[in-house]
């Protein structure tokens, strides 16, 4: 039976081998760690963060190459010491000392197998944005104070999410809900590829459960919808007029409206030919705030502005559609049972509570997925 396994474990690292070796051209490795070379030695230049607006962009660009470098390297060192553990099962009699050995070489495969998946999974990853930063903006929809208890969990799952995986989360504004929860909140996701993963969860979600705010427990339906969109680098250029633009001051977590104050810091930005609003309030500084908040109406426009000119509108905001009935990319069901699916993909699972708990990877693999095949197709 020990031998039996060893030539498994032979075979199946011949086939791991190939594997690897496919996805170091389909993956283009070699220009990768050269350009992630270059970057390196970019930032270790004296003058490098002389330009503040520069050095950020070179770290951008080199988190996403080591993205990729780091865990390939990590596969091919794995491979080697699974070779290695190989060797050594070789070498011992059949019995606890192989079988010891060889378990050992299941726990290295196990490791080697969610590096691949990272890694594949990465490689879908390829449209011009993907490597970028991500705005998401939450609204609630139609359900009143339901409503807006829906998104503050949303906003928790997708909290949970980015710190499972590794991403930075910076609240830029926030509208609290008149009872309870929130009704909108924009954040920044920061990190190797946020976009590419979090394009997935743009859509409407709906929850269906026992309403903790109705004294007769009946069972209610609310939705949520999310925004996504890229954060620019700095050479994509967006035009922004100025007689385009209503820029509208307030005090922040306070009600908005145009002031004079030197307090009210936080700042809304209206751009009047498509009616797009975004707002920041994150920071004391008024000038921050103004400047956090052009960079996402360059965002926010870009998007408009590219799907326009594809003549797919329904992609950005058409496909979110009205925040109700009809209109959901995922259903969350608490009651009276336990589901959450995807319309888009199929995908479900009747863990609700880890899914609220950030684990949504599933999801957005599944729509990265079935997004390639149909650009493939």
């Amino acid at each position: 039976m020990a031998m039996l396994e060893l030539d498994e474990a032979v075979q199946r690292l011949t086939k791991f081998r190939s594997a690897y070796d496919e996805m170091h051209g389909y993956l283009d490795m070699e220009n990768r760690k050269s350009a992630l070379a270059d970057l390196e030695a970019l930032a270790a230049g004296p003058d490098f963060w002389n330009d503040q607006n520069a050095a950020k962009e070179v770290i951008a660009k080199t988190n996403a190459q080591r993205a990729f470098v780091r865990p390939f390297e990590e596969l091919g060192g794995g491979l080697d010491e699974i070779e290695l553990m190989i060797d050594l099962a070789k070498e011992e009699t059949p019995g606890p000392a192989q079988q010891q050995a060889l378990e050992e070489v299941n726990q290295l495969f196990n490791k080697a197998d969610a590096l691949f998946a990272r890694l594949r999974m990465q490689s879908l990853l390829s449209g011009r944005l993907d490597a970028c930063n991500a705005y998401l903006t939450l609204h609630s929809g139609a359900g009143g104070t339901e409503s807006c208890d829906w998104a503050d969990m949303l906003f928790r799952m997708y909290r949970m999410y980015c710190e499972d995986n590794g991403f930075q989360v910076e609240v830029l504004d926030t509208q609290p809900g008149e009872e309870a929860g929130i009704k909108s909140v924009t954040f920044l996701v920061s990190g190797p590829y946020a976009y590419g993963y979090l394009k997935a969860e743009r859509g409407v979600h709906r929850l269906v459960r026992i309403s903790p705010f109705d004294a007769n427990k009946r069972r209610h339906t609310s939705f949520s919808s999310l925004d996504v969109v890229a954060e620019l680098s700095d050479d994509i250029e967006v035009e922004i007029k100025d007689e385009d633009l209503r820029i509208d001051t307030y005090r922040s977590g306070g009600a908005g409206g145009q002031h004079i104050n030197k307090t009210d810091s936080a700042v809304r930005l209206t751009h009047l030919p498509t009616g797009i609003v975004v707002a920041v309030q994150s920071e004391r500084s008024q000038h921050k705030n103004k400047a956090k908040a052009m960079s996402m109406l360059k965002a926010k426009l870009y998007e408009y502005y590219e799907d326009k000119k594809r003549k797919e509108m329904e992609r950005f905001y058409g496909e979110k559609g009205e925040i109700a009935w009809g209109s959901q990319i995922r259903s969350y069901v608490f009651q009276p049972y336990t589901m959450v699916k995807d319309h888009r993909t199929g995908e479900e699972t009747s863990n609700v509570q880890a899914v609220m708990d950030g684990r949504i990877q599933p999801f957005i693999e599944a729509y990265l997925k079935s997004h390639a095949a149909k650009s493939n197709a």
